[in-house]
């Protein structure tokens, strides 16, 4: 027997919510949909399953396609199976979330596609279920933010306290007291300071920092409880 008799077969979609960061901005990488239905709008970068690969290859094949990027923090956040989710044909989309620091890889952007970097904040209607998609990965991200120093794959190799907290305060759209956000960061004893200062935003200067990419391999959990209470955080 070669099929299943009696089964209706459907299309399997990848698709990817890549956040990145400037510096500055939480932004997402967001690219205009080449075919119709919805041709020009704005969408998540995504393509369909091949019979060859494991979805994991695929997610990486996508996000390759758009960034030339490999090897980047990537993560399954979940399936979209509702029956009427594309309009064209039935299709189950399984979702990824990925971190990537926007300066390191923003000249890999493949033109073909018109992608471009949007403010979290001001993003623009997205096709289908793909703005579920977004608020599902910034839930999600919050609460492995919370127990895991992930977002140090948002940034550069290396960067200030300072910097490091006008990350968090982004992810978490709160804002978080200066002393004691650096000192819980500092307790987690996973980063170098550097002897250089950065004095272009300030004229007293913040030290550079790198993170202790040893320790956070091995101690992934040192960051547990560090944001207490995500949800409340949640707006």
């Amino acid at each position: 027997m070669n099929r299943y008799s009696g089964e209706t077969r459907m299309l399997v979609a990848i698709d990817c919510i890549i956040f990145g960061f400037d510096g500055t901005d939480i932004k997402l990488l967001l690219i205009q949909r080449g075919l119709k239905p919805e041709k020009g709008k704005w969408s998540l970068m995504g393509g369909f399953l091949q019979t060859d690969e494991s979805i994991e290859q695929a997610a990486n094949r996508v996000l390759k396609k758009l960034t030339g990027l490999e090897g980047v923090y990537m993560e399954q956040l979940k399936a979209f199976g509702e029956p009427n989710r594309d309009p064209v044909e039935r299709t189950l989309s399984i979702a990824y979330f990925a971190l990537i620091d926007i300066h390191q890889y923003e000249k890999q952007l493949s033109n073909e596609y018109h992608a471009e970097w949007i403010h979290i904040k001001k993003l623009p209607e997205l096709i289908f279920d793909h703005k579920r998609m977004v608020e599902a990965a910034k839930k999600q991200l919050r609460y492995k933010a919370a127990l895991h120093p992930i977002l140090f794959e948002l940034l550069p190799a290396k960067f200030t306290i300072p910097q490091l907290q006008i990350l968090y305060e982004g992810i978490y759209d709160t804002a978080f007291d200066n002393r004691n956000f650096s000192r819980k960061v500092l307790s987690t004893e996973l980063l170098i300071k550097q002897k250089e200062k950065d004095k272009a935003n300030s004229k007293k200067g913040a030290f550079y920092y790198k993170l202790d990419k040893r320790k956070y391999k091995a101690n992934f959990q040192a960051f547990l409880n560090f944001i207490p209470n995500p949800d409340k955080l949640l707006v």
